[in-house]
């Protein structure tokens, strides 16, 4: 295969995991004799360094042109006093946005050999292997109004969902049943909020088409107390985009480390792909961030963005290969356990390859 991948480093740790990244992805390219092309753009901080919007325009073209998009992190404290528009945030909601991709995947399992590396005891975590479908274009994030008043004195946000909203990443979801075990909760807030309402009835409908999936709901607030007491039990979860965004980071947290956590954000066109940490600007450039998580996401680029199942497989087991070997970064290992650095662990994944 012949692919364009473009890679968006942004700021913090990711230049140092996206480089990881694409190591990794190159040396598949060499065993399977694909050609990359990789083509580097600026998004974030980085850009608004450079006097650019935090999404440049070069950036936005590149990106729909590409095969895939891989996204290291947004954000940088030099710009927490902007107003919100200024923000290397915004970067994020508008490549989204104009990429079109609405069904963000975040999945959620047990890394072998990291069974104690959760606050969870071993006996509850055991077992647990999920995947959050986010919907990721619309809900409190995109609806209008929104803003601060002038004066200060009140702020509005605007939770709305369109049926065909709900439809198409509901579609999502169920298909991605269909592939595991079967199993669907859908989370929202229906006792309270007439958006969940309305989700939870298209829901409904959408599982009519997907009879061999067992659906089940959940409130939120139960959704996030179960997922701490019982993890194992879930295996896809669907919800709109706020409680996604919670339920996810929740998800990592139990399972040992938001570093360890990839994503996939897809939709008509090319995907966009990405860790699921932040850009962590206190450990920046000194070689400890975590780099699975991109790693991974790099390994979802593969079989969910070009369609090469076997070569994503094969990455995931490389990171595998290299935890079992006892191998950890700063954030996994144990008091008194060895750490080593992001180049060090990209290169044992690497040799596993």
């Amino acid at each position: 295969m012949k692919a364009t991948i473009v890679l968006l480093p942004g700021d913090g740790v990711g230049p140092e995991v996206v480089a990881s990244a694409v190591k990794v992805l190159t040396r598949i390219g060499e065993r399977f004799n694909h050609q990359w092309t990789f083509e580097t753009k600026p998004i974030g901080g980085v850009a608004l360094h450079a006097g650019q919007d935090s999404l440049p325009a070069d950036t936005l073209r590149a990106a729909k042109a590409a095969d895939a998009v891989l996204l290291g992190a947004v954000g940088d404290p030099a710009f927490d006093n902007r107003p919100p528009a200024q923000r290397p945030e915004v970067a994020l909601l508008a490549i989204r946005r104009e990429m079109g991709v609405f069904a963000n995947l975040r999945p959620a399992r047990v890394w072998p050999g990291l069974e104690e590396s959760g606050p969870l005891k071993p006996a509850i975590l055991a077992g647990t292997d999920l995947i959050v479908v986010r919907e990721l274009l619309g809900g409190l994030y995109y609806g209008e109004p929104r803003g601060i008043e002038a004066d200060g004195s009140a702020a509005v946000n605007t939770m709305r969902y369109s049926r065909v909203e709900i439809e198409r990443v509901a579609r999502v979801a169920f298909k991605l049943a269909q592939s595991r075990r079967k199993k669907l909760v859908s989370v929202d807030k229906a006792n309270v909020l007439d958006v969940s309402r309305l989700w939870r009835n298209v829901v409904l409908e959408v599982a009519k088409e997907f009879p061999e999936v067992a659906l089940t709901h959940e409130f939120v607030d139960a959704a996030s107390m179960k997922l701490a007491l019982a993890p194992s039990r879930f295996d896809v979860m669907l919800m709109e985009n706020t409680f996604g965004d919670i339920l996810s980071d929740e998800a990592g947290a139990i399972c040992g480390s938001l570093g360890l956590l990839p994503s996939a954000s897809l939709g008509d066109g090319p995907g966009l792909f990405e860790p699921v940490h932040g850009s962590a600007p206190d450990i920046a450039g000194k070689d400890i961030a975590n780099p699975i998580g991109t790693i991974a996401s790099a390994a979802m680029l593969l079989s969910d963005g070009l369609g090469l199942r076997e070569e994503g497989a094969v990455v995931t087991s490389a990171i595998e290969h290299a935890l079992k070997s006892g191998l950890r970064t700063a954030d996994l290992a144990a008091p008194g356990q060895p750490s080593i650095g992001t180049k060090a662990f990209t290169d044992a994944v690497v040799g596993a390859l």
